[in-house]
């Protein structure tokens, strides 16, 4: 069975720092693209970031370039989403995920990337003073 966990999450004040982590079982964790999504109330889920399988890049949506950072340990099957120099505008509920068969609609925002079909349950970051 694919299972997703995501931990981390908290209260920070503007401009600090935020490490996520996304735990994976159930499938060939360092064959598949794994990324996060985030959202916030009354918006869209956005694609933030992404960890791609085929040439070992990340790649990351504009609103959190240069200041967040996904890395992934193979060995541990784990996905990590550094956040530094959090905003107020970053607070949302955040989901990893993997587009293992390709068979949902949301898309990570790797290039190639295949619709998404397996989800962790969210964790809450709320940046505030």
């Amino acid at each position: 069975e694919v299972q997703l966990q995501a931990s981390g999450g908290g209260l920070v004040q503007p401009g600090g720092s935020l490490r996520l982590s996304c735990a994976a079982s159930g499938f060939t964790f360092r064959d598949h693209r794994v990324g996060w999504f985030r959202q916030a109330p009354g918006k869209e889920r956005e694609g933030v970031a992404c960890s791609s399988d085929d040439d070992g890049n990340s790649y990351y949506a504009e609103s959190v370039e240069g200041r967040f950072t996904i890395s992934r340990d193979n060995d541990k099957r784990t996905v990590y989403l550094q956040m530094n120099g959090l905003k107020p505008e970053d607070t949302a509920v955040y989901y990893c995920a993997t587009d293992l068969y390709g068979l949902g609609r949301a898309v990570l925002p790797c290039p190639r990337a295949r619709g998404v079909d397996f989800w962790a349950k969210g964790t809450q970051v709320t940046v505030s003073s």
